[in-house]
Protein backbone atom coordinates (compact mmCIF):
# COMPACT_ATOMS: atom_id res chain seq x y z
CA UNK A 1 0.00 0.00 0.00
CA UNK A 2 1.13 3.45 -1.09
CA UNK A 3 0.97 6.20 1.23
CA UNK A 4 2.17 9.87 -0.46
CA UNK A 5 1.09 12.90 -2.40
CA UNK A 6 0.18 11.30 -4.79
CA UNK A 7 0.47 7.56 -3.97
CA UNK A 8 2.58 5.75 -6.76
CA UNK A 9 4.28 3.29 -7.11
CA UNK A 10 6.96 2.18 -9.66
CA UNK A 11 9.50 -1.02 -10.58
CA UNK A 12 12.20 -1.08 -13.08
CA UNK A 13 11.71 -4.01 -15.78
CA UNK A 14 14.93 -5.10 -17.89
CA UNK A 15 14.03 -5.22 -21.48
CA UNK A 16 16.02 -8.14 -21.96
CA UNK A 17 16.22 -9.32 -25.70
CA UNK A 18 14.01 -6.25 -26.57
CA UNK A 19 15.18 -2.84 -28.35
CA UNK A 20 13.01 0.02 -27.14
CA UNK A 21 11.18 0.30 -30.16
CA UNK A 22 9.86 -3.17 -29.68
CA UNK A 23 9.12 -3.16 -25.74
CA UNK A 24 7.07 0.12 -26.23
CA UNK A 25 5.34 -0.94 -28.87
CA UNK A 26 4.24 -4.52 -27.06
CA UNK A 27 3.86 -2.37 -23.52
CA UNK A 28 1.28 -0.18 -25.70
CA UNK A 29 -0.86 -3.20 -26.91
CA UNK A 30 -0.74 -4.54 -23.26
CA UNK A 31 -2.57 -1.60 -22.40
CA UNK A 32 -5.05 -1.48 -25.02
CA UNK A 33 -5.67 -5.22 -23.64
CA UNK A 34 -6.12 -4.34 -19.87
CA UNK A 35 -8.22 -1.97 -21.04
CA UNK A 36 -6.80 1.08 -20.59
CA UNK A 37 -6.90 4.52 -22.20
CA UNK A 38 -3.60 5.19 -24.07
CA UNK A 39 -2.50 9.02 -23.83
CA UNK A 40 0.67 10.45 -25.72
CA UNK A 41 2.76 8.53 -27.35
CA UNK A 42 6.08 9.16 -27.36
CA UNK A 43 9.61 7.41 -28.72
CA UNK A 44 10.79 6.90 -25.05
CA UNK A 45 7.53 6.02 -23.91
CA UNK A 46 4.10 6.53 -23.43
CA UNK A 47 1.41 7.27 -20.79
CA UNK A 48 -1.73 5.03 -19.94
CA UNK A 49 -5.14 5.76 -17.81
CA UNK A 50 -7.46 3.31 -16.07
CA UNK A 51 -10.69 3.65 -16.09
CA UNK A 52 -12.67 4.35 -12.60
CA UNK A 53 -14.12 1.08 -10.76
CA UNK A 54 -14.29 -0.30 -7.39
CA UNK A 55 -10.81 -1.66 -7.88
CA UNK A 56 -8.99 1.49 -9.19
CA UNK A 57 -9.32 5.28 -9.01
CA UNK A 58 -8.33 6.15 -12.21
CA UNK A 59 -4.23 5.43 -11.68
CA UNK A 60 -2.30 7.32 -14.26
CA UNK A 61 0.69 4.71 -15.98
CA UNK A 62 3.84 6.14 -17.07
CA UNK A 63 6.10 3.35 -18.85
CA UNK A 64 9.40 4.86 -20.17
CA UNK A 65 12.68 3.27 -21.35
CA UNK A 66 16.30 4.56 -20.47
CA UNK A 67 18.80 2.56 -22.79
CA UNK A 68 18.41 -1.34 -21.23
CA UNK A 69 16.11 -0.49 -18.66
CA UNK A 70 12.36 0.78 -18.86
CA UNK A 71 10.64 2.30 -15.51
CA UNK A 72 6.33 1.62 -15.58
CA UNK A 73 5.17 3.81 -12.73
CA UNK A 74 1.60 4.11 -11.50
CA UNK A 75 0.10 7.17 -9.69
CA UNK A 76 -3.24 7.96 -8.09
CA UNK A 77 -4.92 10.59 -10.23
CA UNK A 78 -7.89 11.05 -7.32
CA UNK A 79 -7.13 13.22 -3.99
CA UNK A 80 -6.26 10.35 -2.05
CA UNK A 81 -3.50 9.59 0.42
CA UNK A 82 -3.30 6.32 0.28
CA UNK A 83 -3.69 3.75 -2.89
CA UNK A 84 -4.63 0.84 -0.85
CA UNK A 85 -2.84 -1.40 -2.98
CA UNK A 86 -4.11 -0.32 -6.45
CA UNK A 87 -0.84 1.46 -8.16
CA UNK A 88 0.71 -2.30 -7.03
CA UNK A 89 -1.98 -4.52 -8.52
CA UNK A 90 -1.70 -2.02 -12.03
CA UNK A 91 2.35 -3.01 -12.16
CA UNK A 92 1.55 -6.48 -11.21
CA UNK A 93 -1.44 -7.03 -14.22
CA UNK A 94 0.82 -4.98 -16.63
CA UNK A 95 3.65 -7.09 -16.38
CA UNK A 96 1.67 -10.41 -16.35
CA UNK A 97 0.06 -8.93 -19.44
CA UNK A 98 2.94 -7.99 -21.14
CA UNK A 99 4.63 -11.41 -20.58
CA UNK A 100 1.36 -13.29 -22.36
CA UNK A 101 1.53 -9.93 -25.78
CA UNK A 102 5.60 -10.47 -25.70
CA UNK A 103 4.88 -14.21 -26.83
CA UNK A 104 2.26 -13.50 -29.18
CA UNK A 105 3.39 -10.62 -30.83
CA UNK A 106 6.66 -11.78 -32.84
CA UNK A 107 7.70 -11.42 -35.95
CA UNK A 108 5.42 -9.72 -38.71
CA UNK A 109 3.07 -8.79 -36.14
CA UNK A 110 5.28 -7.31 -33.90
CA UNK A 111 6.89 -5.55 -36.87
CA UNK A 112 3.16 -4.18 -37.59
CA UNK A 113 2.44 -2.93 -34.25
CA UNK A 114 5.90 -1.19 -34.09
CA UNK A 115 4.29 0.83 -37.65
CA UNK A 116 1.14 1.63 -36.12
CA UNK A 117 3.05 2.50 -32.55
CA UNK A 118 4.90 4.38 -35.06
CA UNK A 119 2.08 6.03 -36.65
CA UNK A 120 0.91 7.04 -33.23
CA UNK A 121 3.49 8.84 -32.37
CA UNK A 122 3.38 10.94 -35.75
CA UNK A 123 0.04 12.20 -34.63
CA UNK A 124 0.76 12.47 -31.10
CA UNK A 125 3.44 15.25 -32.11
CA UNK A 126 1.01 18.04 -33.31
CA UNK A 127 -1.27 16.96 -29.78
CA UNK A 128 1.72 17.29 -27.48
CA UNK A 129 1.18 21.27 -26.09
CA UNK A 130 -2.42 19.88 -25.21
CA UNK A 131 -1.38 17.05 -22.88
CA UNK A 132 -1.54 16.00 -19.57
CA UNK A 133 1.71 17.54 -18.31
CA UNK A 134 3.46 15.53 -15.94
CA UNK A 135 2.61 16.45 -12.02
CA UNK A 136 4.72 17.59 -9.17
CA UNK A 137 7.50 15.31 -7.88
CA UNK A 138 8.43 16.63 -4.41
CA UNK A 139 11.23 15.11 -2.87
CA UNK A 140 10.14 16.07 0.71
CA UNK A 141 7.75 17.07 1.95
CA UNK A 142 8.96 20.58 2.48
CA UNK A 143 9.41 21.27 -1.26
CA UNK A 144 5.43 21.34 -1.06
CA UNK A 145 5.45 24.92 0.35
CA UNK A 146 8.68 26.11 -2.08
CA UNK A 147 7.89 27.96 -5.04
CA UNK A 148 9.19 26.77 -8.06
CA UNK A 149 8.59 27.01 -11.64
CA UNK A 150 5.12 25.84 -12.67
CA UNK A 151 4.07 25.57 -8.89
CA UNK A 152 4.86 29.02 -7.90
CA UNK A 153 1.12 30.27 -6.43
CA UNK A 154 -0.14 27.35 -5.28
CA UNK A 155 2.29 27.21 -2.63
CA UNK A 156 2.30 30.83 -1.66
CA UNK A 157 -1.27 30.76 -1.00
CA UNK A 158 -0.82 27.64 0.88
CA UNK A 159 1.87 29.57 2.68
CA UNK A 160 -0.57 32.51 3.97
CA UNK A 161 -3.21 30.41 4.92
CA UNK A 162 -0.63 28.74 6.99
CA UNK A 163 1.14 31.49 8.77
CA UNK A 164 -2.37 33.29 9.04
CA UNK A 165 -3.70 30.60 11.45
CA UNK A 166 -0.65 30.03 13.39
CA UNK A 167 -0.43 33.97 14.26
CA UNK A 168 -4.08 33.76 15.46
CA UNK A 169 -2.89 30.56 17.43
CA UNK A 170 -0.11 32.53 18.95
CA UNK A 171 -2.32 35.86 19.64
CA UNK A 172 -4.71 33.58 21.83
CA UNK A 173 -6.98 32.14 19.25
CA UNK A 174 -7.59 27.99 19.78
CA UNK A 175 -6.23 26.06 17.77
CA UNK A 176 -8.65 23.34 17.52
CA UNK A 177 -12.33 25.05 18.11
CA UNK A 178 -12.08 28.76 17.87
CA UNK A 179 -14.40 30.59 19.30
CA UNK A 180 -17.27 33.12 16.94
CA UNK A 181 -15.79 36.32 18.76
CA UNK A 182 -11.82 35.50 17.21
CA UNK A 183 -12.95 34.17 14.00
CA UNK A 184 -15.19 38.27 13.31
CA UNK A 185 -11.98 39.94 14.71
CA UNK A 186 -9.56 38.22 12.69
CA UNK A 187 -11.73 39.07 9.33
CA UNK A 188 -14.76 36.57 9.04
CA UNK A 189 -17.39 37.23 7.02
CA UNK A 190 -20.38 38.34 8.86
CA UNK A 191 -22.89 40.39 7.51
CA UNK A 192 -23.98 43.13 10.02
CA UNK A 193 -20.08 44.43 9.45
CA UNK A 194 -19.45 43.11 6.36
CA UNK A 195 -22.02 45.27 4.80
CA UNK A 196 -21.07 48.24 7.31
CA UNK A 197 -18.18 49.55 5.27
CA UNK A 198 -15.90 46.47 6.39
CA UNK A 199 -15.75 45.20 2.94
CA UNK A 200 -12.20 43.75 3.07
CA UNK A 201 -13.43 40.63 5.10
CA UNK A 202 -14.63 39.51 1.80
CA UNK A 203 -11.63 38.78 1.12
CA UNK A 204 -9.68 38.22 4.03
CA UNK A 205 -12.02 35.20 5.25
CA UNK A 206 -11.39 33.34 2.63
CA UNK A 207 -7.55 33.02 4.43
CA UNK A 208 -8.95 32.32 8.18
CA UNK A 209 -10.02 28.83 9.32
CA UNK A 210 -11.83 27.31 11.87
CA UNK A 211 -9.50 25.10 13.42
CA UNK A 212 -6.51 22.98 11.91
CA UNK A 213 -8.29 20.48 10.92
CA UNK A 214 -10.00 22.88 9.01
CA UNK A 215 -7.42 24.16 7.39
CA UNK A 216 -5.45 20.97 6.75
CA UNK A 217 -8.22 19.70 4.80
CA UNK A 218 -8.69 22.83 2.42
CA UNK A 219 -4.83 22.97 2.27
CA UNK A 220 -4.94 19.31 0.91
CA UNK A 221 -7.56 20.34 -1.27
CA UNK A 222 -5.74 23.31 -2.50
CA UNK A 223 -2.14 21.58 -2.87
CA UNK A 224 -4.27 18.59 -5.14
CA UNK A 225 -6.37 21.19 -7.53
CA UNK A 226 -2.97 23.69 -7.68
CA UNK A 227 -0.45 20.84 -9.00
CA UNK A 228 -3.19 19.91 -11.46
CA UNK A 229 -4.38 23.17 -12.42
CA UNK A 230 -1.61 25.57 -12.46
CA UNK A 231 0.76 23.88 -14.99
CA UNK A 232 -1.69 25.19 -17.16
CA UNK A 233 -3.05 28.27 -16.08
CA UNK A 234 0.22 29.66 -14.92
CA UNK A 235 0.67 31.61 -12.16
CA UNK A 236 -1.08 34.95 -12.98
CA UNK A 237 -3.99 33.52 -14.12
CA UNK A 238 -4.77 30.89 -10.99
CA UNK A 239 -3.81 33.87 -8.87
CA UNK A 240 -6.79 35.85 -10.14
CA UNK A 241 -9.11 32.62 -10.44
CA UNK A 242 -8.62 32.55 -6.61
CA UNK A 243 -9.35 36.14 -5.59
CA UNK A 244 -11.71 36.15 -7.79
CA UNK A 245 -14.01 32.93 -7.16
CA UNK A 246 -13.01 33.45 -3.63
CA UNK A 247 -14.29 36.73 -3.86
CA UNK A 248 -17.92 35.23 -5.79
CA UNK A 249 -17.97 32.81 -2.62
CA UNK A 250 -17.61 35.23 -0.32
CA UNK A 251 -20.44 37.47 -1.84
CA UNK A 252 -22.95 34.22 -1.84
CA UNK A 253 -22.73 33.60 1.56
CA UNK A 254 -23.12 37.04 2.21
CA UNK A 255 -26.44 36.95 0.36
CA UNK A 256 -28.13 33.62 1.38
CA UNK A 257 -26.74 33.48 5.40
CA UNK A 258 -28.11 36.87 6.78
CA UNK A 259 -26.31 35.90 10.62
CA UNK A 260 -23.72 32.91 9.44
CA UNK A 261 -19.90 33.65 10.37
CA UNK A 262 -18.24 32.35 7.87
CA UNK A 263 -14.84 31.74 6.77
CA UNK A 264 -12.18 29.24 4.67
CA UNK A 265 -10.19 28.86 1.68
CA UNK A 266 -13.25 25.98 0.74
CA UNK A 267 -15.02 29.06 -1.60
CA UNK A 268 -11.43 29.89 -3.73
CA UNK A 269 -10.75 26.08 -3.86
CA UNK A 270 -14.06 25.06 -5.44
CA UNK A 271 -13.67 28.00 -7.50
CA UNK A 272 -9.95 26.17 -8.95
CA UNK A 273 -12.35 22.65 -9.20
CA UNK A 274 -15.14 24.54 -11.63
CA UNK A 275 -12.52 26.16 -13.54
CA UNK A 276 -10.68 23.13 -13.93
CA UNK A 277 -13.84 20.90 -14.51
CA UNK A 278 -14.90 23.99 -17.57
CA UNK A 279 -11.54 22.83 -18.81
CA UNK A 280 -12.18 19.12 -18.92
CA UNK A 281 -14.76 19.98 -21.05
CA UNK A 282 -12.91 20.93 -23.60
CA UNK A 283 -9.77 19.91 -25.86
CA UNK A 284 -7.06 21.69 -23.63
CA UNK A 285 -6.08 18.17 -22.42
CA UNK A 286 -5.76 15.09 -23.61
CA UNK A 287 -8.82 12.58 -24.11
CA UNK A 288 -7.49 9.71 -22.70
CA UNK A 289 -6.78 11.53 -19.41
CA UNK A 290 -10.09 14.07 -19.07
CA UNK A 291 -12.68 10.49 -18.27
CA UNK A 292 -10.00 9.74 -15.25
CA UNK A 293 -9.66 13.29 -13.95
CA UNK A 294 -13.50 14.15 -14.53
CA UNK A 295 -14.55 11.38 -12.50
CA UNK A 296 -12.22 12.11 -9.76
CA UNK A 297 -12.82 15.55 -9.25
CA UNK A 298 -16.72 15.20 -9.96
CA UNK A 299 -17.39 12.54 -7.12
CA UNK A 300 -14.95 15.04 -4.90
CA UNK A 301 -16.93 18.14 -6.20
CA UNK A 302 -20.27 16.24 -5.45
CA UNK A 303 -19.39 14.44 -1.88
CA UNK A 304 -18.39 18.07 -0.50
CA UNK A 305 -21.83 19.23 -1.53
CA UNK A 306 -23.75 16.61 -0.39
CA UNK A 307 -21.58 16.88 2.74
CA UNK A 308 -22.35 20.28 3.35
CA UNK A 309 -26.19 19.83 3.72
CA UNK A 310 -25.63 18.59 6.75
CA UNK A 311 -25.08 21.89 8.15
CA UNK A 312 -22.26 23.72 9.50
CA UNK A 313 -20.80 23.82 6.23
CA UNK A 314 -21.35 27.28 3.80
CA UNK A 315 -22.52 25.57 1.06
CA UNK A 316 -23.84 28.85 -0.33
CA UNK A 317 -19.60 29.64 -0.54
CA UNK A 318 -18.87 26.27 -2.31
CA UNK A 319 -21.70 26.95 -4.65
CA UNK A 320 -20.67 30.43 -5.90
CA UNK A 321 -17.38 29.89 -6.24
CA UNK A 322 -17.60 26.11 -8.30
CA UNK A 323 -20.41 28.09 -10.67
CA UNK A 324 -18.03 31.30 -10.87
CA UNK A 325 -15.19 28.52 -11.86
CA UNK A 326 -16.80 26.61 -13.94
CA UNK A 327 -17.37 30.58 -16.03
CA UNK A 328 -13.82 31.36 -15.54
CA UNK A 329 -12.52 28.23 -17.09
CA UNK A 330 -14.75 28.75 -20.41
CA UNK A 331 -13.58 32.17 -20.63
CA UNK A 332 -10.08 31.14 -20.24
CA UNK A 333 -9.72 28.52 -22.24
CA UNK A 334 -9.09 30.81 -25.73
CA UNK A 335 -6.31 32.51 -24.47
CA UNK A 336 -4.88 29.28 -22.97
CA UNK A 337 -4.70 28.12 -27.16
CA UNK A 338 -2.56 30.82 -27.55
CA UNK A 339 -1.08 31.08 -24.40
CA UNK A 340 2.38 32.39 -25.69
CA UNK A 341 1.01 35.62 -26.16
CA UNK A 342 1.13 37.58 -23.08
CA UNK A 343 -0.67 40.06 -23.82
CA UNK A 344 -3.93 37.94 -24.70
CA UNK A 345 -3.53 36.39 -21.18
CA UNK A 346 -3.56 39.93 -19.18
CA UNK A 347 -6.21 40.68 -21.49
CA UNK A 348 -8.33 38.11 -20.94
CA UNK A 349 -7.72 38.07 -16.83
CA UNK A 350 -8.87 41.92 -16.78
CA UNK A 351 -12.17 40.86 -19.22
CA UNK A 352 -13.04 38.02 -16.29
CA UNK A 353 -12.38 40.57 -13.27
CA UNK A 354 -14.42 43.53 -14.67
CA UNK A 355 -17.79 41.85 -14.77
CA UNK A 356 -17.20 39.91 -11.77
CA UNK A 357 -15.75 43.19 -9.62
CA UNK A 358 -19.02 45.24 -11.03
CA UNK A 359 -21.58 42.67 -9.75
CA UNK A 360 -19.94 42.33 -6.74
CA UNK A 361 -19.81 45.91 -5.95
CA UNK A 362 -23.29 46.08 -7.01
CA UNK A 363 -24.68 43.01 -4.75
CA UNK A 364 -22.79 44.37 -1.99
CA UNK A 365 -24.40 47.86 -2.45
CA UNK A 366 -28.11 46.08 -2.84
CA UNK A 367 -27.66 43.53 -0.18
CA UNK A 368 -30.46 44.59 2.54
CA UNK A 369 -28.34 44.99 6.13
CA UNK A 370 -31.79 44.27 8.26
CA UNK A 371 -29.24 42.38 10.95
CA UNK A 372 -27.08 45.83 11.40
CA UNK A 373 -30.64 47.96 11.48
CA UNK A 374 -32.01 45.68 13.97
CA UNK A 375 -28.79 45.97 15.96
CA UNK A 376 -29.28 49.52 15.93
CA UNK A 377 -33.01 49.54 17.25
CA UNK A 378 -32.01 46.72 19.56
CA UNK A 379 -29.26 49.44 21.09
CA UNK A 380 -31.97 52.21 21.52
CA UNK A 381 -34.73 49.88 22.89
CA UNK A 382 -31.53 49.00 25.87
CA UNK A 383 -31.17 52.79 26.39
CA UNK A 384 -34.91 53.48 26.38
CA UNK A 385 -35.76 50.58 28.78
CA UNK A 386 -33.08 52.04 31.21
CA UNK A 387 -34.60 54.98 31.67
CA UNK A 388 -37.81 53.18 31.98
CA UNK A 389 -36.15 51.33 35.11
CA UNK A 390 -35.54 55.03 36.36
CA UNK A 391 -38.44 54.20 38.65
CA UNK A 392 -36.58 51.98 40.80
CA UNK A 393 -33.48 53.99 40.89
CA UNK A 394 -35.51 56.79 43.19
CA UNK A 395 -34.57 57.76 46.24
CA UNK A 396 -36.51 56.51 49.51
CA UNK A 397 -37.31 60.23 50.15
CA UNK A 398 -39.14 60.97 47.57
CA UNK A 399 -42.48 62.33 48.07
CA UNK A 400 -45.98 60.66 46.20
CA UNK A 401 -46.11 63.08 43.62
CA UNK A 402 -42.56 62.83 42.49
CA UNK A 403 -42.99 59.19 42.42
CA UNK A 404 -46.65 59.12 40.25
CA UNK A 405 -44.41 61.58 37.49
CA UNK A 406 -41.80 59.33 37.32
CA UNK A 407 -44.16 56.75 36.43
CA UNK A 408 -46.30 58.29 33.87
CA UNK A 409 -44.18 61.14 32.06
CA UNK A 410 -41.28 59.00 31.61
CA UNK A 411 -41.90 55.03 32.80
CA UNK A 412 -44.91 54.73 31.14
CA UNK A 413 -43.51 56.65 27.87
CA UNK A 414 -40.51 55.16 27.45
CA UNK A 415 -42.37 51.44 27.71
CA UNK A 416 -44.59 52.40 25.23
CA UNK A 417 -41.98 53.82 22.78
CA UNK A 418 -39.91 50.60 23.26
CA UNK A 419 -42.91 48.53 22.47
CA UNK A 420 -43.31 50.50 19.31
CA UNK A 421 -39.82 50.14 18.37
CA UNK A 422 -39.62 46.29 18.39
CA UNK A 423 -42.71 46.56 16.14
CA UNK A 424 -40.68 48.28 13.79
CA UNK A 425 -37.70 46.22 14.02
CA UNK A 426 -40.12 43.00 13.73
CA UNK A 427 -41.29 44.24 9.87
CA UNK A 428 -37.54 43.83 9.30
CA UNK A 429 -36.00 40.58 6.61
CA UNK A 430 -35.06 39.03 10.24
CA UNK A 431 -34.56 34.90 10.67
CA UNK A 432 -36.85 33.03 12.75
CA UNK A 433 -35.26 33.11 15.90
CA UNK A 434 -34.81 36.91 16.07
CA UNK A 435 -38.94 37.34 14.79
CA UNK A 436 -39.12 35.29 18.26
CA UNK A 437 -37.26 37.61 20.29
CA UNK A 438 -39.24 40.38 19.32
CA UNK A 439 -41.82 38.89 19.99
CA UNK A 440 -41.25 37.70 23.41
CA UNK A 441 -40.13 41.99 23.40
CA UNK A 442 -43.63 42.90 22.86
CA UNK A 443 -44.93 40.89 25.47
CA UNK A 444 -42.35 42.04 28.15
CA UNK A 445 -43.31 45.55 27.10
CA UNK A 446 -46.74 45.12 27.55
CA UNK A 447 -46.47 43.33 30.69
CA UNK A 448 -44.38 46.16 31.94
CA UNK A 449 -46.71 48.98 30.93
CA UNK A 450 -49.45 46.77 32.68
CA UNK A 451 -46.78 46.48 35.83
CA UNK A 452 -46.49 50.21 35.66
CA UNK A 453 -50.02 51.39 35.15
CA UNK A 454 -51.20 49.01 38.22
CA UNK A 455 -48.20 50.44 40.19
CA UNK A 456 -49.74 54.34 39.61
CA UNK A 457 -52.83 52.61 40.50
CA UNK A 458 -51.73 51.19 43.68
CA UNK A 459 -49.88 54.85 44.97
CA UNK A 460 -52.27 57.10 43.70
CA UNK A 461 -54.93 55.21 45.92
CA UNK A 462 -52.43 54.40 48.47
CA UNK A 463 -53.59 50.92 48.67
CA UNK A 464 -52.14 47.36 48.57
CA UNK A 465 -55.32 45.59 47.16
CA UNK A 466 -53.01 45.40 43.73
CA UNK A 467 -50.22 43.79 45.60
CA UNK A 468 -50.52 39.87 44.72
CA UNK A 469 -51.24 40.90 40.77
CA UNK A 470 -48.14 43.09 40.55
CA UNK A 471 -46.41 40.66 42.01
CA UNK A 472 -47.60 38.19 39.52
CA UNK A 473 -46.87 40.36 36.56
CA UNK A 474 -42.97 40.53 38.14
CA UNK A 475 -43.00 37.17 37.79
CA UNK A 476 -44.13 36.84 34.31
CA UNK A 477 -40.96 39.77 33.54
CA UNK A 478 -38.56 37.78 35.35
CA UNK A 479 -39.87 34.72 33.36
CA UNK A 480 -39.47 36.25 29.54
CA UNK A 481 -35.73 37.53 30.73
CA UNK A 482 -34.51 34.02 31.98
CA UNK A 483 -35.70 32.85 27.96
CA UNK A 484 -34.09 35.88 26.49
CA UNK A 485 -30.90 35.28 28.10
CA UNK A 486 -31.09 31.83 27.84
CA UNK A 487 -29.42 29.11 29.96
CA UNK A 488 -26.19 29.84 32.03
CA UNK A 489 -23.66 27.10 32.35
CA UNK A 490 -23.22 25.81 35.76
CA UNK A 491 -19.03 26.96 36.51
Amino acid sequence: MAFGFPPKCSQLIPLEDLSPEQFIAISVETAVVLGWNIGQVRNDGFVAYTNYSIRSHGEELRIETDKDIATIKSSCIGSHLMDWGKNRINIERFIKAFVDQKSQLTGDILQEKIREYNHRIEADVEYAGLALQPRMNFKNFLYVFRPTRNYFVTPILIDINIIVFIVMVVSGVHFLHPDNESMIRWGANFRPMTLEGEWWRLFANFFLHFGIIHLAFNMYALLYIGMLLEPRLGAQRLAAAYILTGLVASMTSLYWHPLTISAGASGAIFGLYGVFLALLSTSLIEQSARKALLTSIGIFVVYNLINGTKGGIDNAAHLGGLISGLLIGFAYYPSLLKSEIKSVKYNTIALVSFPILLGCYILYHNIPNDIARYSEKMKRFQIMENMALELYKMPQTADRSEILTEIKDRGLYYWNEDLELVGEADKLSLPDQMHKKNKMLIDYCQIRIKSYELIYKAIDENTDKYKEQIEGYNRQIEGIIEELEGPTEKK
